[in-house]
């Protein structure tokens, strides 16, 4: 399979971007710093890129099987919410203009729901630090949802699922689709290398077209 990677150096994306070349994938990583990536494999082409540029993105995307965007506008980016809605939006309109019909995008767990009409982000407790990004990534699942040329679909991460936790690839996990799943210590937890399993597996393995899921363990 032919994938194009958009947001390949980041925390989600170079774990993602491993797992792909480890199945024997070919991998267009597109970054906005591509010397980031250090990783060499035959499969491997690295593409500098600003998902800002639709139009450039466009011709960037053409060929490709599937697109997968682990976009990330910036946690300390002061315009982290405007950017991340019309960074997201840009990489859909550049898919439907590529041809390529699949995209993948993941998202934040704010918007998975803990009760009726309740969604994580809208909770006291949530992280005030974090509220804008997982707000833009609420907000822009309500925009996909009504897009439907695209085979898109949507992960959100278990609650628990942050660069302070373990790395550790088990190829096991649980799906849910609107709320979180939960072990039996009531904990939502994922590592960001079972993350990567679940989204390679779903690029193979489309289970979840046009619609959204979670995983966790």
């Amino acid at each position: 399979m032919k994938i194009t990677l958009i947001g390949a150096t980041g925390f989600i994306g170079s774990v993602v971007l491993e797992e792909a070349l480890n199945r024997g994938h070919k991998v267009s990583a597109i970054a906005r710093h591509p010397e980031k990536i250090s990783i060499q494999n035959d499969h491997l082409s690295v593409v500098r890129g600003d998902v800002m540029d639709t139009a450039a993105l466009t011709e960037q995307l053409k060929g490709s099987d599937i697109v997968i965007s682990a976009y990330n506008a910036g946690w300390t980016n002061p315009n982290l919410y405007t950017d991340f809605l019309k960074g997201a939006q840009s990489i859909q309109e550049a898919t439907k203009q590529s041809g390529v019909k699949r995209l993948i995008v993941v998202g934040g767990a704010g918007s998975l729901f803990i009760a009726p009409g309740v969604q994580v982000v809208d909770t006291p407790e949530f992280p005030a630090d974090w509220k804008p990004g997982a707000s833009a990534a609420r907000d822009y699942l309500s925009l996909l949802q009504k897009d439907d040329q695209l085979d898109w679909t949507f992960l959100s991460p278990a609650l628990e699922m942050h660069q302070g936790l373990p790395r550790k690839r088990t190829g096991i996990y649980r799906t849910g689709l609107d709320n979180p799943v939960f072990d039996a210590n009531n904990k939502s937890t994922i590592s960001v290398d079972d993350l990567a399993v679940a989204i390679v597996d779903e690029a193979e393995n489309p289970k979840h077209t046009r619609q959204r899921f979670t995983v966790a363990y």
